[in-house]
């Protein structure tokens, strides 16, 4: 089986959804499967730390994760228009994955969700994707052959996948916003496939 990265920060859980469509759609390809990780919390307080297993949802990723596999979906909500600081975090500590060409050649996707409609949810999927391009990958949007994106009412970019949470980030995911995660998976482990066998 070859392995795709579904790699996200979740403070209230929609992004952690999100990763678990995506994940759906990967498995619908022959031969694909996901590995679901998450990023730790980062604190003001210097003194603050985190278990090494989180108390609930995926392991936190590691280098061997990054190492391993043959794609990356890369998701977070939205910061003011940017990637919240953990996966930001994150991502900065990658200088040896980036020096080795760990990454450089592997298609990428990303996923977001906002609690407003106009809440950055384009602009934190491009904030997303110039660290990826820094890496080399290869950066997968969703097209408009999806029928959902030209029908959403809620999240949903060419950019990639999202989700309109609401303001009180409780808002359940649409049946676009999950059609359009699992289309995403496919897309993904579809092209991440026909890229290992080349």
């Amino acid at each position: 089986m070859t392995t795709i990265l579904i790699l996200y920060y979740s403070r209230y859980g929609a992004t952690a959804q999100m990763a678990d469509l995506i994940a759906r759609g990967v498995g619908q390809v022959s031969g694909m499967q996901a590995c679901i990780r998450t990023v730790p919390p980062v604190s003001p307080t210097c003194e603050a730390t985190t278990p090494a297993i989180p108390d609930r949802g995926a392991p936190y990723v590691t280098a061997d994760d990054l190492n391993q596999c043959a794609g990356l979906a890369l998701g977070s909500p939205t910061r003011f228009g940017n990637m919240a600081a953990p996966l930001k975090y994150f991502l900065d500590t990658t200088t040896p994955q980036w020096l080795a060409g760990t990454l450089a050649g592997k298609p990428a996707t990303l996923f977001t969700s906002a609690s407003s409609m106009h809440g950055g949810h384009e602009s934190t999927l491009l904030s997303m994707m110039l660290p990826l391009l820094h890496h080399g990958m290869l950066l997968l949007g969703l097209p408009y052959s999806e029928p959902d994106l030209l029908q959403t009412h809620s999240g949903g970019t060419p950019y990639g996948a999202s989700h309109l949470a609401g303001s009180d980030s409780q808002a359940a995911i649409s049946d676009a916003e999950r059609n359009l995660c699992i289309a995403q998976g496919v897309r993904l482990a579809t092209i991440a496939r026909q890229l290992a066998a080349s």
